[in-house]
This record gives structure tokens, sequence and C-alpha cells, in this order.
């Protein structure tokens, strides 16, 4: 073996050094040069949550009009399941209600009738396009219209989110990959993703999106920051219909809605199928002690949970 077929390699002191311990994309939302999954059931606005990342990305505005965006540039998007004139028409929504004029809009919308992953062409083709745009981030609507091989064997789904890590890597772009989850309660909302668990794993940073009566809940995770505390967010549109969009309801001190906390802990009880120590309750929420006592004690007095010395 000649020195020249030597992986590099470099001394830890060596490696490059952050001002910051994370840096955001659009913080707390989504990490820089992150992989993820945009994932929920049918109807809970996944496509609306990563256009309107995209769109803030692409414009430098805050993202549900309240995320401000650290790192602004491009953004490319493909949405398979939308014809072109809803594309327009989604887009040109989300910059009426944010004042955005969509001819100074700095995304790109991939405009071909299929795009395939597991297609060697297909890849190529997707490459030399983020090679000519540089996006800071790409958004691809679903995966389940990206390929054709089995979301349930693992050997297929590493060899496509295998080909999406190394493009993150060449590039420097984050991507947000939009797929279906199941109706199921999981303790976790990325248990509940159709197919391999590789896609659960996969991700730097994952959105869930899940419906509760009239409202929709946001939980976040990230592989190398804190997870922030789920939001409560609305789909709204002007009286006419116009200007549809995401937007994110808060509490009279302007933090997360309790009601929030309520179901997530609701879903995580629902799901154990026996009782929880409140540590663990905490541990998996998230949440601060003082926040989730609030809670307990307020659906303790409701009747909605019971207390036990175990």
């Amino acid at each position: 073996m000649t020195e020249h077929e030597l992986l590099p390699v470099l001394r830890a002191a060596d490696l490059d050094q952050s001002d910051e311990v994370e840096q955001w994309l659009v913080r707390p939302l989504w990490l820089a040069e992150a992989v993820g999954i945009a994932g929920g059931a049918p109807k809970c606005a996944k496509t609306w949550y990563a256009l309107d990342l995209a769109i803030s990305v692409a414009s430098a505005t805050p993202c549900l009009g309240r995320f401000e965006v650290e790192q602004p540039g491009p953004a490319l998007v493909f949405l398979a399941e939308d014809a072109l004139r809803q594309v327009r028409a989604r887009i040109e929504a989300i910059c009426s209600h944010r004042g955005i004029d969509i001819k100074r809009l700095d995304l790109h919308v991939i405009t071909v009738a299929e795009l395939r992953l597991d297609l060697e062409r297909d890849r190529e083709r997707l490459e030399r396009t983020i090679d000519r745009i540089r996006p800071r981030l790409l958004v691809l609507d679903p995966l389940v219209r990206l390929h054709r091989a089995d979301e349930n064997s693992s050997h297929d789904m590493s060899g496509i989110l295998g080909h999406l890590r190394a493009m993150q890597r060449r590039f420097h772009l984050a991507i947000l990959l939009v797929h279906h989850a199941s109706k199921k309660n999981r303790a976790r909302p990325g248990q509940a993703l159709r197919g391999s668990s590789d896609l659960h794993a996969f991700g730097d940073s994952n959105a869930y999106l899940a419906r509760r009566d009239d409202h929709l809940v946001l939980t976040l995770e990230h592989r190398a920051a804190p997870e922030p505390e789920p939001l409560k967010l609305r789909l709204v549109s002007r009286a006419d219909g116009t200007g549809t969009h995401l937007e994110v309801e808060a509490s009279a001190d302007g933090r997360t809605d309790p009601i929030v906390l309520e179901d997530a802990l609701m879903q995580i009880l629902g799901s154990a199928g026996k009782p929880m120590r409140r540590g663990d309750l905490r541990k998996a929420l998230r949440v601060n002690n003082q926040r989730l006592g609030d809670v307990l004690d307020d659906l303790q007095l409701r009747r909605a949970i019971v207390r036990t010395h175990e």
C-alpha cells in the first residue's frame, strides 16, 4: 500500500474550531448542514412546514413568523405530489403573508415529473443542479415518491440515505426529507415513522407534526443540541382565503402553550402501557421540573390522571 492510499487523518487538536457549540440554519428548528426528517401522519401540514423553512432561508425572514434565520441563502425544493401551479400557490400564500416579493425570492423549484434517488442518473442530475445553485437548504417531499426501494429494508434505505449524507458533506447544505408516519402513538415521535428504523436514526435535526383536536403539535429533536419544548401551531388564512401559512400559538407569557405539554405528556402515558415516574416523564419531555409539575397538578385536579405512591 502506498502513502496515497491512506485515509486522511488529523490530530484532534488540529480539527477546525467553531465560535459556537452549535451552528444553526434556523434556531432552534434546524441545525446548519443538518440532514433529517419532517415527519407526521397525512394532512398534518408537513409540506407547509418544509416550505416555510425553505422560504425563510431564501428570504432571510423569520420562520413561522418567529424564528430567525442564522444562515440565509438559496433554497431548492422538489414537491413530488403537487402540480407546479399548486407549488406556486403555496409559495405565493406564504410570501403574501410575510410581505415577500416572490420575484426577488432566492427559492428554486425542481420541475421534473419524477426524481428517483435510487437511480444513478437522477442522483447525478440532482448533484449537478445543487452544484450550480449551491443552496443552503434542499427540501425533498415526500420520500415515498423519490424511490422504488423497500422502505422496510435497512439495506435499501441505507443506500439512499447514505447518498444524501454524502451530498450534504460534499456541498455543505442542509437536507430536509418529508416522510409519512403512522397514526399509532409512540413514546418518541420518530419511532412512528414508516419503514426502516434507519430513517429515525438518520437525522441530525428532525421535526414531527401531529394533529391534536383543532391544532398541530410540532416536536423537534437534534443530534447535537438540546430539544426545545413542543410548539403549538395552526394553519391559518385571511378571511378571503389567501395568505395561508403556519403560525405559532403561545401563552400569555410568551412561552409554549401548556396545552402542548399536556398533549405530549398524555401521549407518552398512553403509549407506555404502565405507570411512569415523574423523573422519567421529565426526561422524555425535556421540560423543567416546575413546568411539568404544573401540568401534572392540573391533570390530577381534572382527574385525567391518577397519582399513586408508586
